[in-house]
């Protein structure tokens, strides 16, 4: 301690490089410097043949299976994201610890092994899935229903672990003085509760939709490997690769890359914003 600090309690000329060299270094190391790689790599023929190989018709429809994809998983977690953390922060019932440590389960286990279970569900030779497919011809394996699912699966946690502090630090006085004056639960919500929880749900959901947007293993399992049909970005990411087409690779990789940058920026910017008005 006498090493990190002086007597006034401030970092010493060598404690206060001691641990930031070495972090910066790590940082440096591991997310620069693949990041400049990519970069240099999808750029190598100028922004003509990026967009070149992102305008190719398989990986246009990849691009494009991906983004609406995500974004109808997205809209699905928001609204049950919500309903799911308001039931567990607000009503006890049996069972509700088991079903709050459930919510995280997607984080936990592989995403391969997310993909197995949904075929073993759905797949044409269960029961399920071959009731849906026969009697409302509704398809969920190799198809894009089955990416949604998958991806649903894995960023359910997202929209519910970002509302559950901000729902349970909620102050229940003005509730309560709704209630007092005659307004009924739905309007208290959505007058009294629903603008205070918007924030983080428009941030988990950003998170979960960035989340989704480069998602492999679950939905490789379930969706296959099939152009201009199921295959996804990420899967057309490995498929370029397998080629030998690394220029093709790389330029989705970065569109996927910018993606995501873009998203966490504005979920940053969301959370800040709120914190900041939440101190005020």
């Amino acid at each position: 301690m006498n090493l990190a600090l002086n007597q006034g309690g401030r970092e010493t000329g060598v404690s206060k490089w001691f641990l930031r060299v070495p972090a910066l270094l790590y940082v440096t190391l591991m997310i620069l410097v693949p990041l400049i790689v990519i970069v240099e790599d999808g750029f190598r023929e100028g922004l003509s043949g990026l967009v070149h190989q992102i305008s190719v018709p398989i990986a246009q429809h990849a691009i494009l299976l991906t983004l609406w994809t995500a974004a109808l998983m997205t809209l699905i977690n928001a609204i049950m994201g919500l309903a799911t953390a308001y039931v567990l922060v607000r009503y006890e019932f049996p069972g509700k610890r088991l079903l709050n440590a459930i919510v995280d389960l997607p984080l936990a286990i592989p995403t391969l092994v997310t993909g197995v279970m949904l075929v073993m569900l759905y797949g044409p030779q269960s029961a399920l899935g071959g009731f849906l497919s026969q009697k409302i011809e509704l398809d969920i394996i190799f198809a894009p229903p089955g990416i949604v699912v998958a991806l649903l699966f894995i960023s359910f946690p997202f929209v519910v672990r970002s509302i559950q502090p901000v729902l349970m630090n909620l102050d229940l006085s003005q509730e309560d003085a709704a209630a007092t004056l005659g307004a009924k639960p739905w309007y208290t919500f959505r007058t009294v509760v629903l603008p205070t929880l918007l924030p983080p749900l428009i941030s988990g959901s950003l998170l979960s939709f960035s989340r989704a947007v480069g998602e492999f293993g679950a939905v490789v399992i379930v969706a296959g490997n099939i152009p201009l049909k199921t295959q996804t970005a990420a899967v057309y990411v490995l498929g370029a690769v397998e080629s030998e087409n690394r220029l093709g690779a790389s330029a989705v990789s970065l569109l996927l890359l910018a993606i995501a940058i873009i998203i966490l920026m504005v979920a940053n910017k969301i959370q800040k914003s709120w914190g900041a008005r939440h101190e005020n």
